[in-house]
């Protein structure tokens, strides 16, 4: 069975975007926590994506290497994603590229499925599609790399849930800017 990973970067009150879907609350990642996040897409096998990240990520990234001043993880990492099969779950929109598959059905169906393959670990991303899987009970694990900002409000990290999800802790780690990265496992 593949391992499901959700993993963002989040304000310490627990948002992935303020009020308005505001993400500018962090700045840039320092290049320490972004070798962190592209060691993770590495190890990655498939991506799933929501349609408001797979928005965000696919109007950056597919370019991302070719733009003036990318560092070299930037560039690894612009590879990476456009290399990487990814799928996306949404009900609005009609086309998508860039090594990607569209799903417009029962999404917690196709997670279970996918889930259910051999093969290495998957990222899930969007707080939508993330919400679903953790309300289903299919995340393994949860990787949330904590800025030190409070927004007050905006999209959650974590959802509303039917009952208790209890993790085990299994790594800490500090980020330059004050940024501290924990990552949980699923208790069965």
């Amino acid at each position: 069975m593949r391992k499901l990973i959700f993993g963002m970067n989040v304000t310490l009150d627990g948002y992935i975007a303020a009020t308005g879907v505001d993400i500018g609350w962090g700045g840039p990642p320092s290049d320490e926590l972004f070798q962190w996040w592209l060691d993770q897409e590495r190890a990655s096998d498939l991506s799933l994506y929501g349609r408001k990240l797979w928005e965000t990520m696919s109007s950056y990234w597919p370019t991302g290497d070719q733009r003036p001043g990318a560092t070299p993880a930037e560039i690894e990492f612009a590879r990476n994603w456009r290399d990487t099969p990814k799928v996306v779950f949404s009900s609005t929109i009609d086309k998508v590229d860039w090594n990607t598959r569209l799903v417009t059905g029962d999404a917690v169906a196709e997670i279970t499925r996918l889930k259910a393959e051999d093969g290495g670990p998957m990222s899930i991303g969007g707080a939508t599609l993330a919400g679903a899987a953790m309300r289903a009970g299919l995340i393994d694990e949860y990787a949330l790399a904590a800025y030190p900002v409070l927004v007050g409000g905006g999209t959650p990290f974590f959802t509303a849930l039917d009952s208790w999800v209890n993790l085990n802790l299994v790594e800490t780690r500090t980020f330059p800017g004050g940024v501290v990265l924990t990552r949980y496992e699923t208790r069965r």
